[in-house]
């Protein structure tokens, strides 16, 4: 029945099943949490708390912390973003909400 007073439409009722989008977004959450852990780890841990150990390590005649700080966590967060990029292509491929055009390449 139709509300005349604020003039809205009947009650539609119970909403979809959603089930695959709480798959893929937990799937999506997942993926995200493990790659910043790495990048925090990697960044933070390496980097600054464990810096004086690492240092003590040379490689290419600079020390081992001293590269984790100033190049590593950059280098690292590039391959984070390269990994999360093809993953994500495949989770959209598995749940058919891959972005393509008309002849199925990319957009």
């Amino acid at each position: 029945m139709v509300d005349t007073e604020r003039g809205s439409s009947p009650d539609p009722g119970p909403p979809p099943h959603n089930g695959w989008r709480q798959e893929y977004w937990k799937k999506n959450l997942r993926l995200m949490i493990v790659l910043l852990s790495i990048w925090f780890v990697v960044s933070f841990v390496c980097g600054i708390l464990f810096i004086e150990q690492l240092n003590t390590i040379e490689v290419f005649g600079f020390p081992l912390g001293l590269w984790f700080a100033q190049q590593g966590s950059i280098y690292t967060f590039i391959v984070l973003i390269l990994v999360y990029t093809l993953r994500m292509d495949r989770l959209d491929d598995e749940y058919g909400v891959a972005e393509r055009d008309e002849e199925g390449k990319r957009l």
